[in-house]
């Protein structure tokens, strides 16, 4: 009867199968996300080589959306995480969210949806619940106050909000213009029917506070749309 374990150590491996060599040798990219995290825990646990513990935790996550919502308490959670690694895991996804983002200069304008999502998508990525994103513009369509701005929390399925606050910033502001962006926690970035109607109704406020709505960018798991680009909504301008 062959006696010998029922799982591989990481000796066994050959060197082209070790997650650490293979990063050294190839690059991060060819990776898969089981052996990134692997590489972030270092060792596995009893019985269980650190490339098993790697896949055991995204499968117990979701995969990696699960793993981005995920913060140190709940990883903790996790059978053979203690306090440590599920530390490590956390402050991985943190970095993975800040070197990620690309944030265009406070004075540079804001024209094209591309540069919302480089503005907001590293800080919307995983989120469990909606939040809304109101970015004041001056005459040129450069980016008034904070950069970015803090969002407006929403409910895990839609944000509710009234006008008032959409643009109480914008007119302190004293505003020429908005852009508005909102995140979907399901990743899909399809802006719902609500969507475009709470879109419509902020657009005919923001005409009566004589601030232009120019966008609504639905941020997503790694993309965007645009209700402007899409023609799903008629904008000022």
């Amino acid at each position: 009867m062959d006696e010998r374990p029922a799982y591989r150590t990481m000796r066994e491996y050959s060197e082209e199968e070790r997650p650490r060599e293979r990063l050294l040798r190839h690059g991060p990219e060819l990776l898969a996300d089981a052996e990134l995290i692997a590489i972030v825990l270092g060792s596995g646990m009893p019985g269980e080589n650190v490339l098993d513990f790697a896949r055991r935790i995204l499968d117990d996550a979701g995969g990696l959306p699960g793993l981005q919502r995920a913060d140190a308490p709940s990883l903790h959670r996790t059978k053979g995480l203690g306090p440590a690694k599920a530390a490590q895991i956390a402050a991985a996804i943190e970095l993975g969210r800040r070197v990620g983002r690309i944030l265009p200069s406070e004075r540079e304008a804001l024209s094209a949806p591309e540069q919302v999502h480089a503005l907001l998508g590293w800080r919307t990525e995983g989120r469990p619940t909606e939040e809304l994103y109101v970015l004041p513009l001056d005459m040129k369509s450069r980016l008034l106050g904070a950069n970015p701005p803090k969002p407006i929390a929403g409910g895990v399925n839609a944000i509710g909000v009234r006008p008032a606050e959409v643009f109480r910033e914008a007119i302190v502001l004293q505003a020429a213009s908005v852009i508005l962006a909102h995140n979907h926690p399901s990743g899909d970035p399809n802006p719902s029917p609500q969507d475009v109607t709470t879109t419509r109704e902020l657009v005919a406020a923001g005409k009566l506070l004589e601030i232009d709505v120019l966008d609504h960018v639905v941020l997503g798991q790694g993309g965007f749309i645009s209700l402007r680009r899409e023609s799903l909504v008629t904008f000022a301008r």
